[in-house]
């Protein structure tokens, strides 16, 4: 049985372990949205991991989707990531960016008077926070269909940035309700053009976006993050018919082009036919790896983790709020130490308490 703690080809990197961590919003960078060295201390704390995937960072400043959100879209937010990337390097860990456009999530307040884009002028029925407040995320302006070349270039743009800054990879954010996953769902696509209509409609943005970064970074060094059935921030998938046709025919339509992984969440990973028959397809071609999480804003721990690799579904986990408060969990992990325990009144609070200050085993 593959055990958590041994290497993994992926893409074009060796992992060092199956333990991966998962982008986690902290939201640190301002309204700046420049890494700073606090974030090159936290990500390089934690590069134990066999892969660090980042926050999700923003493509451009008008598709922000939270207050302290990092961006890849300027210059000094570019050299901010190179700093990152320098730490995390020098500890031996492999880095991935999150590609992440907020879509409807967001409010114009961080969008700097514009208003979110989406698939459709439908609101989430949710709520988002703002530079100075939780309010009502308000309702977007539908995208024309002259407008999807620019969303692909502002990926393509962005996962060149990182690469640029030295990041080993990028994954590109398809799920949780942001804008690629409105787009995936008849509940936030009501769009009747070449965007929406069916599911083969409805996954034409994603497939472009996935294609055009991997033409310009190599598949190898791109990875997909995607959340069939999570139902969340307004996106619900409760037609398994339709949603199994939408997230199959995605991935089968970029299989061949080889991407370093595919990065699955759902709260039934091991027993879900939608996740059996998504990782035969992900992994047909002989060279896309499959990642596996059950949780948004739930705890993974080590049984769980071992139970999703032992599934035979998934070639590595991702954990997310145990990296929180343990910077060396994979050690802990392997050496059955005792957990942190993390502390959410500092999750998304500005500085380094709850941040770069949780200590490591024996330290």
């Amino acid at each position: 049985m593959t055990s958590l703690f041994e290497p993994l080809e992926l893409g074009r990197y060796t992992l060092a372990n199956r333990v991966t961590m998962a982008a986690l919003t902290r939201q640190r960078a301002g309204r700046s949205g420049i890494p700073m060295d606090l974030h090159a201390e936290y990500y390089a704390q934690r590069a134990s991991a066999g892969l660090v995937v980042t926050e999700g960072t923003f493509l451009a400043v008008t598709n922000r989707a939270f207050p302290g959100q990092a961006g890849v879209e300027t210059p000094e937010q570019q050299e901010g990531w190179s700093r990152v990337v320098r730490a995390v390097h020098d500890r031996g860990g492999v880095l991935f960016m999150q590609l992440m456009h907020g879509g409807r999530m967001s409010h114009r307040d961080l969008l700097e008077g514009h208003r979110p884009e989406a698939p459709s002028a439908l609101a989430s029925g949710t709520q988002v926070h703002t530079f100075e407040a939780k309010v009502n995320a308000e309702e977007p302006r539908e995208l024309g269909i002259e407008e999807m070349p620019r969303v692909v270039e502002q990926f393509r743009a962005a996962a060149r940035r990182a690469i640029d800054a030295g990041v080993d990879g990028v994954e590109i954010h398809g799920a949780n309700g942001y804008l690629l996953h409105e787009f995936l769902a008849p509940s936030s696509n009501r769009r009747i053009d070449d965007f929406g209509g069916c599911p083969e409609n409805r996954r034409r943005l994603p497939e472009m976006v996935i294609r055009a970064v991997a033409e310009e970074i190599g598949a190898d060094r791109v990875g997909v993050r995607l959340s069939p059935e999570h139902n969340i921030q307004g996106v619900v998938e409760t037609d398994r018919e339709e949603t199994h046709r939408t997230y199959m025919g995605l991935v089968e339509s970029v299989g061949d082009l080889g991407l370093a992984y595919v990065s699955l969440l759902h709260k039934d990973a091991t027993a879900s036919d939608l996740i059996a028959d998504l990782s035969r397809a992900i992994r047909a071609n002989g060279k896309t790896r499959v990642i596996l999480n059950t949780g948004f804003a739930t705890v993974t721990d080590k049984a769980e983790a071992v139970g999703l690799l032992e599934s035979g579904r998934g070639d590595a986990v991702a954990v997310g709020r145990e990296f929180i408060a343990n910077p060396d969990l994979v050690r802990r992990w392997r050496e059955g130490i005792a957990l942190n325990i993390p502390d959410p009144a500092t999750f998304y609070a500005p500085g380094a308490r709850g941040y770069t200050d949780y200590p490591f085993a024996g330290g």
